[in-house]
């Protein structure tokens, strides 16, 4: 049925502290079946913290700006199910899936499917910084109302069912509404079908064609009645509640229009969605509404699938599969440079940090050496003669034989940012190519027959941890211990 809320994670006793009470929570051992009830996008569950921290650090690196206790640090998103609809491991897929969509795989995130109550549900903590460490992501007037769709959408796709109303369970017991069990009625039954076919709408006049197509029968006259095609009455628009006026209507479907991902540049095709599963889809069985919906919806995926095909040359499922392969590994080969770029960048950070201390000890350290070694003088200079000697350790810890200098530190540093940034503002463009790639070979496999869904998460989880493996160690090396300088 799908309740979902959605809150921002504020600084509180410091960021780190904030994310690990949020992190701690979901990933709680004894509501997740001992830590296998947790699944992540693009990040380690038992490190998220680090690797968020890490992203917001790189984020005020680029882009300059911090915004201290205003900071919003991530988002923390809960998705409930009606008892005995869904699995715990089925409730996590369904978490998982709705983190990819609602942060369209522009964010990091951790997702986990809670067992201790009598109904499933899952929470997703997001974080606030993108993939890329150049962006936020910024909250919107009704996002909550906008969540609900995307998860609404989900259920739907998947046989299940979601809440028509959710203004209607205000002043009941939650149990006893999850649990109500009387059939609806027709206007419930039409509100339920005008929230199924509004997200593939461009405007007022595709959402009306949508009900056609689903076989609802529209009059015309001063005010616009539907009638359901079993029912006997006409319904008039204004008599179905202020939330499907025509003016709300329009209203949910220019919110929906206006959504990042959604947003579709003049003349360039719409990207092919991935086909609904009508066959197994429990929905689609027990309403011939939604099923003469989600056919027509296949037919124009399909369509838009075929466009994207001819435009792109693709000919057979082989060089789809071959351009697929091409497509992730460049993505991989660009993301692991990326990597191997930022933990360069912060050894000569950390070069430039150690040589400055040298060099600003380098006085005191010479009249050491001329005292004899002096404890006295040791005593009223132990801070900089301590820091010097943990320079020094760094440096044999990287086996340098002749320090650089810092001219030739900054020199580096700034090609490799300008490389960077170079892969960074084409990183993007590559992950939605690859991601239309994906989705039109799916929806031709699905075509031809083959179950493609456990083939794609296969590969994407090849995908992170090769990512995982080949990424470069923490920014701060181990010191090992050096001898005095005498």
């Amino acid at each position: 049925m799908a309740t979902t809320w959605l809150k921002s994670i504020h600084k509180g006793g410091g960021i780190a502290a904030a994310l690990g009470r949020s992190v701690d929570y979901i990933s709680d051992s004894d509501k997740t079946n001992e830590g296998e009830l947790i699944d992540s996008y693009e990040c380690n569950p038992r490190i998220a913290v680090s690797e968020f921290l890490m992203s917001k650090r790189e984020y005020e690196h680029i882009t300059g700006r911090n915004q201290g206790k205003n900071n919003v640090i991530a988002y923390h998103i809960r998705m409930s199910f009606k008892p005995g609809e869904v699995t715990a491991e089925q409730a996590l897929a369904l978490g998982y899936e709705l983190g990819l969509r609602w942060t369209k795989g522009l964010h990091q995130f951790v997702t986990a499917a809670h067992t201790n109550t009598n109904n499933p549900h899952i929470h997703i903590i997001y974080n606030s910084i993108n993939l890329n460490c150049d962006g936020k992501y910024q909250d919107f007037k009704r996002s909550a109302i906008a969540l609900r769709r995307v998860s609404d959408q989900i259920c739907i796709e998947h046989g299940l069912s979601i809440i028509e109303k959710p203004g209607l369970s205000q002043g009941r017991n939650r149990d006893e509404y999850l649990g109500e069990g009387k059939p609806k009625t027709n206007r419930e039954q039409l509100c339920d079908l005008m929230d199924s076919v509004i997200s593939d709408c461009k405007d007022y006049t595709s959402f009306l064609e949508n009900l056609q197509s689903a076989g609802i029968e529209i009059k015309r006259g001063k005010q616009l009645s539907f009638k359901l095609p079993d029912a006997k009455r006409f319904m008039r628009h204004d008599s179905l509640g202020e939330n499907y006026s025509e003016a709300a209507i329009r209203n949910k479907i220019t919110v929906g229009a206006v959504m990042p991902a959604q947003k579709v540049a003049a003349g360039i095709p719409e990207a092919p969605g991935l086909l609904i599963d009508v066959q197994n889809s429990i929905k689609a069985q027990n309403s011939p509404g939604y099923e003469r919906w989600a056919k027509t919806f296949n037919l124009k995926q399909v369509a838009k699938t075929l466009i994207f095909l001819q435009e792109n040359g693709f000919d057979d499922l082989g060089e789809l599969g071959k351009a697929v392969n091409v497509a992730n590994e460049d993505c991989f080969e660009s993301e692991l440079r990326i990597e191997k770029i930022k933990g360069r960048q912060g050894e000569i950070a950390q070069l430039q940090k150690h040589i400055g201390v040298y060099v600003k000890t380098k006085d005191v350290y010479a009249e050491y050496r001329r005292q004899k070694f002096s404890d006295k003088f040791k005593s009223e200079n132990e801070k900089a003669l301590t820091d010097r000697k943990a320079a020094k350790a760094y440096f044999d810890s990287l086996g340098l034989d002749k320090l650089p200098t810092i001219d030739m530190l900054r020199k580096e540093y700034a090609t490799l940012e300008s490389e960077k940034k170079v892969l960074v503002s084409t990183q993007g463009a590559k992950k939605k190519y690859l991601q239309k790639l994906l989705t039109a070979r799916g929806n031709v496999e699905r075509l031809l027959g083959y179950d493609i869904r456990e083939k794609m998460e296969r590969e994407a989880e090849i995908r992170r941890e090769n990512l995982r493996q080949y990424a470069p160690p923490e920014l701060e090396r181990p010191r090992r211990r050096a001898g005095h300088e005498r």
